[in-house]
């Protein structure tokens, strides 16, 4: 008799398309350092738009990389706009230190960048993540006699290229270590 002690969670995933901004590297006093950044995200009526904003740490090596390459462009304050999924939210309190709400408490939307499904920068596209292929019968036949892929964590482990010119493609291909910018 075997006995399971793995645990199972419930993800609870927030999926959309907004800014970013404050791309940074945090270096907390406990712990190792890690990639964050803010997402201006669009809610709403598309001609009457609100925003809310995530905080969040940059998860996945496909997503920081894709992270580290909007650097220049937001430094730039070029409008970088993302699709993403967000995972693990929480709230931070904390209190204004200065300005005219200084001594309120206020409230932040904390959370994990998983994925990002593509960058738009000035509103040219210059990454798109690929589909996952659809899957019919007969595609279910035809993978059935292929060995199958090894699970991955996150849909676009495997891409890494921008949708751009094939001179970034080539260096992407070469070193996709590089975080280069768009």
């Amino acid at each position: 008799m075997t006995t399971s002690t793995e645990k199972s969670f419930f993800d609870l995933h927030i999926t959309g398309l907004g800014y970013l901004n404050r791309i940074r590297e945090v270096k907390p006093k406990k712990g190792d350092p890690f990639l964050a950044c803010d997402i201006a995200a669009l809610n709403g009526p598309s001609d009457d738009v609100s925003y809310v904003r995530f905080d969040t740490r940059v998860s996945g090596t496909d997503a920081q990389h894709l992270i580290r390459r909007c650097i220049d462009a937001v430094e730039a304050e070029k409008k970088v706009m993302i699709g993403f999924r967000l995972g693990d939210l929480w709230t931070d309190t904390f209190t204004y230190s200065k300005g005219k709400r200084a001594g309120e408490q206020g409230v932040s939307l904390k959370a994990r960048l998983l994925f990002v499904s593509w960058i738009k920068v000035d509103g040219v596209l210059k990454y798109k993540a690929e589909p996952k292929p659809a899957e019919s019968e007969q595609d279910a036949a035809e993978q059935s006699a292929a060995p199958a892929p090894a699970p991955q964590e996150e849909p676009a482990s495997e891409v890494s290229e921008p949708v751009a010119e094939p001179a970034d493609e080539a260096a992407d291909a070469q070193a996709p270590a590089l975080a280069e910018s768009f």
